[in-house]
C-alpha cells in the first residue's frame, strides 16, 4: 500500500471520527485506530511500505511568530507520516532546498525516516520555498508543517 493511500485512510479516520478502521488489500493489511497509542499497524511480514502513527489530534502549531507570518504568504506543505525530518539525503550531503529557492510540483523536498526507512517527501505544488519550518534532524508528527511555499 502506497504512502498516499495511508495518508488518505488517516485523513478518512480523523475527519469521520471513528474509533477504527482496518483495511486488507491482498496480503497487506493496515489498521487505524484513535484510542490509545493511536497507531497504524501494517502486517511487516508481507508490507514493505513504512508504516506511521497517526496521532490523534491536529498539527503541531508554529513555534514563532515569524513562523505564522511565513504560513500565510503560501501553501503550507505538511508531514504525511510521523518521522525524523532531514534536509539532505546523507549527512554533509548538499540540502534538497533552501529559502528562496524554486521547486517544482513533485520535486524532492526533504526524507522523513520512520522505521529506518528514508521517504522522500515531494513539494505537492510548484512555487518558491518562503520558509523551512523544521529544524534538521527534528522529530515530526503527521500533519506537521514542514515548509510553506508560495
Amino acid at each position: 500500500m502506497d504512502l498516499r493511500k495511508l495518508k488518505k485512510l488517516i485523513d478518512l479516520v480523523q475527519e469521520s471520527g471513528i474509533a477504527e478502521l482496518e483495511i486488507t488489500e491482498g496480503e497487506e493489511k493496515v489498521r487505524i485506530s484513535r484510542t490509545g497509542s493511536a497507531a497504524i499497524s501494517v502486517n511487516p511480514a508481507t508490507a514493505p511500505t513504512p508504516v506511521a502513527a497517526a496521532a490523534p489530534g491536529t498539527a503541531l502549531g508554529s513555534e514563532s511568530g515569524e513562523q505564522e507570518g511565513a504560513q500565510s504568504e503560501g501553501h503550507v506543505l505538511k508531514s504525511p507520516m510521523v518521522g525524523t525530518f532531514y534536509r539532505a539525503p546523507t549527512p554533509g550531503a548538499k540540502v534538497f532546498v533552501e529559502v528562496g529557492q524554486s521547486v517544482s510540483e513533485g520535486e524532492t523536498v526533504c526524507i522523513i525516516e520512520a522505521m529506518k526507512l528514508l521517504n522522500e517527501i515531494e513539494a505537492d505544488r510548484s512555487g518558491i520555498i518562503k520558509a523551512i519550518l523544521v529544524e534538521n534532524g527534528q522529530p515530526v508528527e503527521y500533519g506537521h508543517a514542514l515548509m510553506v511555499i508560495g
